[in-house]
């Protein structure tokens, strides 16, 4: 369960880390945790939570948390989910009547971290759903899942293989599609962008080294400039993330 292969095979994957075994046993994700000694005595609470929520508990060794870590310096909890992703047409309907009103799409993320980071951002500002398109990373990654601090059990996320088809299902939810764009014709402080900001959105981020890829810039319905002040190159993906989804619920909000 530590490669993606096995994940998707099993149907299950490892998660490790007070923060993020916290937050599976709150949503009820957890099937077994396996703890060390000095780990249950560090943090009781979690385990009496995890019990209570019907999970195994399984004592292990030092060396046994090691091997199942990816991490220098393992914290002895690792707890065994069900894999989180749903279908893409139930993460854009959230409940009867009601439709998404903001989305983040991740296409072409290839680094964990930075899918976890954009999923924490997504969960911090109130969407709806965000949905891993194309080449993404699988987001039960376990440094997708350490960077998102938990946000992966707190909504909706989608993978999708076929990027063209996940923006066509965005727009047919109602939702417009933006991608960021240095270069593009809506200026993000423009109090005319306020109108399509804080409609139903979804935002559209590529990766790091190569962007949004150039099916998604064809299909948008908007490129939005984020305009740079300073003398800054740019802006790294998760603080374009960050502005970017603020900057629909504070359209959103006036």
């Amino acid at each position: 369960m530590l490669r993606r292969a096995g994940r998707d095979r099993a149907g299950r994957f490892l998660v490790e880390g007070a923060q993020a075994v916290r937050e599976a046993v709150r949503f009820g994700h957890v099937h077994e945790l396996f703890v060390t000694e000095v780990a249950a005595a560090r943090h009781p609470e979690l385990l009496h939570a995890a019990d209570d929520a019907g999970a195994r508990i399984v004592p292990v060794t030092e060396r046994a948390a090691e091997s199942l870590s990816e991490t220098v310096t393992p914290q002895g909890l690792v707890a065994v989910c069900d894999l989180l992703d749903v279908p893409l047409g139930e993460a854009l309907a959230r409940g009867p009547g009601r439709m998404s009103r903001l989305v983040a799409v991740c296409a072409g993320i290839g680094d964990p971290g930075n899918a976890g980071t954009v999923i924490r951002v997504a969960d911090a500002a109130g969407a709806d759903a965000v949905v891993l398109a194309g080449d993404s990373v699988d987001p039960h990654n376990g440094k997708a899942v350490r960077a998102s601090t938990g946000s992966v059990f707190h909504l909706p996320l989608a993978r999708v293989r076929d990027t063209a088809a996940a923006l066509d299902a965005c727009r047919a939810a109602g939702l417009v599609l933006l991608v960021a764009d240095g270069h593009g014709e809506l200026d993000l402080h423009d109090p005319a962008a306020a109108a399509v900001l804080g409609g139903p959105v979804a935002w559209v981020f590529g990766g790091e080294a190569h962007g949004v890829p150039d099916l998604a810039m064809e299909r948008a319905d908007h490129r939005v400039r984020v305009p740079i002040h300073g003398h800054a190159e740019s802006l790294n993906l998760a603080t374009a993330a960050a502005v970017c989804l603020y900057a629909s619920v504070g359209a959103r909000a006036r």
